[in-house]
């Protein structure tokens, strides 16, 4: 009896407006937003309303928000506001019990500290805990890169161990899968391209590899450890003799800890001309968390980001 094998068409993005023309097609998802009063997150709001992607649920104290939206032509009119003036963490709670009761699909972070917000998020009995570590994933567009490529974990994990980093795998592939992207090529990043066991990255790597081979790291294909001009640059892959289907045209590059990926992530973003997305993965559904510092379009493409994931 023969076999029909199927190969697994994988989708290319190269431009994040891609996430818009996608999460347009989708049904409307309602979003809580934990201390809605910022005028950033209420800009970010706005575009996405106009765009049809979302309609927002506000926690927080009513009178800062009706200040902050008049100015900048914010329209409070039909749109759910919870007032709270107990404080930002209280607005954490009242928000994720929203998404918990099925009231609200996704959660953003307003004017509240990231430590409160996570803590609602992770508490035991009212929250949106799994079984799943939370990671942070960014995904990028890049003038020199080809197509759209995630980077993962800056954020959220200090210095992951192996069991850490397939979770962090896992919650970057469910992204992938999200905005379109079947078979994502996962490249682990290193310093160097051989397995030194003084250099834990690269150990890691080779395990991951393994691991995937033998079908414990399900859904993509892992290979490394790769020297990031290796991972995105398959003239750089060729010239040091790397083989291999993830070299030089990674969809997902794995950081070896937060330092290493953070500093990548704010390379990309304010030296190499990047446009990012970003949420954070493995809570019962995604959360975004946009910084001040992330421009008006990121901000409105993490929304989009968010309505892809189931």
């Amino acid at each position: 009896m023969q076999v029909k094998r199927c190969k697994i068409i994988v989708a290319m993005i190269r431009d994040l407006t891609e996430l818009l023309r996608k999460a347009k097609n989708r049904p409307i998802r309602k979003m809580a937003v934990v201390a809605a009063e910022d005028e950033h997150v209420l800009k970010a709001l706005q575009d996405a309303m106009k765009e049809g992607i979302i309609i927002p649920l506000l926690v927080g104290d009513k009178e800062k928000i009706q200040r902050i939206a008049q100015p900048i032509g914010f329209s409070l009119d039909d749109i759910e506001l919870i007032d709270n003036r107990e404080g930002a963490a209280v607005s954490a709670r009242i928000a994720v019990s929203k998404v918990k009761n099925g009231d609200a699909d996704i959660i953003m972070k307003g004017f509240v500290g990231t430590g409160d917000l996570l803590k609602a998020v992770l508490d035991k009995d009212l929250g949106l805990r799994t079984d799943q570590l939370l990671s942070h994933v960014a995904f990028f567009e890049s003038p020199y890169y080809h197509k759209v490529f995630c980077v993962t974990d800056v954020a959220m994990n200090i210095a992951p161990d192996l069991e850490a980093k397939v979770q962090i795998i896992h919650n970057a592939v469910k992204a992938c899968q999200g905005i379109g992207i079947g078979n994502p090529k996962v490249a682990v990043a290193a310093a160097v391209e051989t397995v030194n066991p003084k250099m834990e990255a690269t150990v890691h790597a080779a395990l991951l590899k393994e691991m995937n081979a033998r079908g414990e790291v399900k859904g993509c294909v892992v290979d490394g450890p790769f020297a990031i001009d290796i991972a995105v640059s398959a003239a750089a892959a060729r010239h040091k003799g790397i083989g291999g289907e993830v070299a030089g045209d990674c969809d997902v590059i794995l950081a070896p800890d937060i330092e290493a990926g953070n500093m990548f992530y704010k390379a990309l973003n304010f030296l190499g001309g990047a446009s990012s997305a970003a949420v954070v993965m493995g809570a019962a559904v995604p959360v975004v968390l946009t910084s001040r510092s992330d421009d008006e379009r990121s901000k409105l493409l993490s929304i989009a980001l968010a309505t892809l994931i189931d």
